[in-house]
C-alpha cells in the first residue's frame, strides 16, 4: 500500500509537471509562431500609423517607454525590498513588528493592478499634478512589483550563513559595514535576477499605465516626466478594439522576447556567480 502511494504521488507529480510545461510550450509555440513568421525590422523600427492608429507602422516607441517603465519599476521596487528585507532580517527584534510587516507584503501583493493605477491616478496624477508621466507609471508598477522581490531578497538574506556574519562581528566589523560588504554581495546570484523578474512582471501589466503613463501613440519620450507608450498596453488596445491581429501577435511576440532576453541574462548571471 505504501508502495502503491508513492508511485501515484510519483505519477501526479510528473504528469503535473508535464501538463504545465505543455500548456507553457504551446502558448510560446502559438504566439512566436503567429507573430515571429510577419515581424521585420520595419516594425521594430517605426511609429504606429494608418486609421485607426496602429493598423500600419511599428512599435519602437513603445519599446522603449517599456524599458524606461522596467527600469524605473526595478529601482524604486528594489529600493523598498532591500530596505524591507534588511530590516527584517538583521534589525527587527520586535515579532508584533515583524508580522505587521509582512501582513502589509502579502496585503500589498493581493491589491488588483487595476485599484494600484487608480490610486497612482487619483493621488499622483491629480492630487499631486505630476500628469501622465512614465515616471509616474514607473512608481505605481513598482508597487505592484514590491512583494514579489521582497519575498525573495528576504529569503536570500535568511539563507546566509549565521557563522559569516558572526565572525564578521567578532572581528569588530559594524554590522552596516558587514550587510553591505559581505551579505549583500554574498546574495546577488539571487537578488539580481529577483529584481529582473520583476521587472519583467511590471513591463507586462496593462492596468496600472493605463491610468499613468501610457498614451496611444507618442515619441520616444526625452525625459520620464513625458507619457510614453507602452508594449502592453499597445497590444490591449491593438485586441480591444479590433484594430489589427495581426500587428497585435507581433506586438506580443516582441514583449517575450524581450522579457525572455532578460531572464535568460540574469539567469545566466546568477549560474555563474554559484560556480564561483
Amino acid at each position: 500500500m505504501k508502495k502503491l502511494n508513492q508511485l501515484l504521488i510519483r505519477f501526479w507529480a510528473i504528469s503535473s509537471i508535464a501538463l504545465v510545461l505543455s500548456i507553457i510550450v504551446f502558448i510560446f509555440a502559438f504566439i512566436f509562431i503567429n507573430g515571429g513568421k510577419s515581424i521585420s525590422t520595419e516594425f521594430i523600427l517605426s511609429t504606429p500609423s494608418g486609421m485607426p492608429i496602429g493598423v500600419d507602422g511599428g512599435v519602437f516607441p513603445a519599446i522603449i517607454g517599456s524599458i524606461y517603465l522596467f527600469i524605473i519599476a526595478s529601482i524604486f521596487a528594489s529600493i523598498l525590498a532591500l530596505s524591507t528585507s534588511i530590516y527584517l532580517v538583521f534589525y527587527c527584534r520586535s515579532s508584533k513588528v515583524d508580522a505587521i510587516i509582512h501582513l502589509v507584503i502579502e496585503c500589498t501583493a493581493g491589491i488588483p493592478s487595476i485599484v494600484l493605477g487608480l490610486f497612482g491616478y487619483s493621488l499622483l496624477v491629480l492630487k499631486f499634478n505630476l500628469g501622465k508621466s512614465t515616471l509616474v507609471g514607473g512608481i505605481v508598477l513598482a508597487i505592484m512589483i514590491f512583494p514579489f522581490i521582497a519575498v525573495r531578497v528576504e529569503k536570500s538574506l535568511r539563507e546566509i550563513s549565521k557563522e559569516v556574519v558572526y565572525s564578521s562581528y567578532a572581528l569588530g566589523v559594524s554590522k552596516t559595514y558587514t550587510i553591505f560588504k559581505v551579505v549583500l554581495p554574498s546574495c546577488k546570484r539571487d537578488i539580481i535576477p529577483a529584481i529582473c523578474q520583476g521587472g519583467c512582471f511590471a513591463m507586462g501589466a496593462v492596468a496600472p499605465v493605463m491610468f499613468t503613463s501610457a498614451v496611444l501613440v507618442s515619441p520616444v519620450p526625452k525625459t520620464v516626466m513625458e507619457p510614453s507608450m507602452s508594449l502592453a498596453y499597445h497590444l490591449y488596445i491593438l485586441i480591444n478594439e479590433g484594430i489589427s491581429v495581426e500587428n497585435a501577435y507581433k506586438t506580443a511576440f516582441l514583449l517575450m522576447i524581450i522579457i525572455l532576453g532578460i531572464n535568460f541574462v540574469a539567469t545566466i548571471y546568477a549560474f555563474r556567480r554559484r560556480k564561483y
